[in-house]
């Protein structure tokens, strides 16, 4: 792609994004093309929604973000309303969204500007509601725990809702990792009826459920002991937190099978955080529908995404006592050679595609 516009979203509290973001600039300067910081938090002013400030950025087609995976959710919210590519580049502890280590951050803008970086496409979710989302005045400084400025309430989305009465209020919002309806009082949980596809699962009691994408299985989902997914799938995780019944595992549907939650009569108030962002407050007899988008967004990666190398690297995975006598585990196959047809359709493994390619 040829870069037309970018937009940077940088985590003002890291020094080294703030001169990461200077590198940017004066790239863009030297390539003429224009460049705007976006999603820049003021104490004297309110944080837009996606489509705003996408606007008000001129519709980046290129989105930068310079900090860790939260930073890289700021951008990725902006970059699918104008079906823009974001690039995260690398400087948080154990994300697994970025890309690109701050000190590649010139030879990443290149390969996207002369075409040579590859585009992956993640499955995002979207939803319906029976009500338009509100936040009530008095949580708002509450739930932004006095760090940060909140984003407003989901905007309605006119287009998908035109001629669906009946259907719930059509939402204009992205989740990538996840949607979560947690209990908003300490000592109240939430009960919820839960749908499938438009068909009762379970009513549950818990501390929250997470609606997630497979791209959100390593985050808030897996903290809660819900599975790993590889990202290149599409797939919904149901996982409920701390659910008061026997039945306390994570369902993994099918992408078009809506999973669906109604708050029961006697629950308390559930907050509804689209990944990890408080967007509204359901009541008694309010309903949310959570389901795939018809629009992925576009990542940026300057070559094969090794995801499980990085989840053992993340995630620090340690192999079992008993194995220590063995050594360190040999290369499953030797790859010295060109990949058989029979394999040649798989996703395999970046150091099994080079060394069958000579690279």
């Amino acid at each position: 792609m040829s870069v037309e516009r970018v937009g940077i979203v940088v985590h003002q509290g890291h020094p080294e994004a703030v001169v990461a973001a200077r590198v940017v600039r004066d790239w863009c300067a030297g390539e003429a093309i224009p460049c705007t910081d976006i999603d820049v938090w003021r104490d004297d002013a309110r944080r837009r929604g996606g489509r705003e400030e996408a606007h008000v950025a001129g519709n980046p087609d290129l989105i930068v973000t310079l900090g860790g995976d939260g930073t890289f959710l700021r951008g990725a919210r902006i970059a699918a309303k104008t079906q823009g590519a974001v690039l995260g580049v690398d400087l948080g502890r154990v994300g697994f969204l970025t890309e690109v280590p701050v000190e590649d951050v010139v030879r990443a803008l290149d390969a996207v500007h002369r075409g040579r970086a590859d585009v992956e496409e993640r499955m995002t979710l979207t939803m319906r509601t029976s009500r338009v989302l509100e936040v009530p005045k008095d949580i708002d400084a509450l739930m932004a725990y006095g760090r940060r400025p909140m984003l407003p309430p989901p905007q309605v989305d006119r287009e998908a809702g035109a001629g669906a009465e009946g259907w719930g209020v059509a939402l204009d919002v992205m989740a990538l990792n996840d949607v979560v309806v947690e209990k908003l009082a300490r000592d109240r949980q939430v009960s919820l009826g839960v749908y499938i596809g438009g068909r009762l699962l379970a009513s549950y009691s818990a501390d929250a459920v997470i609606m997630a994408t497979p791209t959100g299985s390593t985050a808030y989902s897996f903290a809660a002991g819900g599975p790993v997914v590889s990202p290149r799938m599409d797939a919904v995780l149901f996982t409920p937190v701390a659910p008061h019944m026997t039945f306390d595992r994570t369902v993994v549907v099918a992408p078009d099978e809506p999973v669906a939650v109604r708050v029961l009569p006697h629950s308390g108030q559930g907050a509804v955080t689209i990944d990890g962002q408080l967007r509204g407050v359901l009541d008694a007899g309010d309903w949310l529908g959570v389901y795939a988008a018809p629009r992925r967004l576009r990542v940026i990666r300057l070559g094969p995404h090794d995801f499980y190398g990085r989840l053992r690297t993340r995630l620090r995975l340690t192999d079992a006592p008993a194995t220590a006598a063995d050594g360190e585990s040999a290369p499953l196959i030797r790859h010295d050679g060109p990949i058989p047809h029979d394999l040649a359709h798989l996703h395999l493994s970046p150091e099994y595609r080079d060394a069958a390619t000579g690279r």
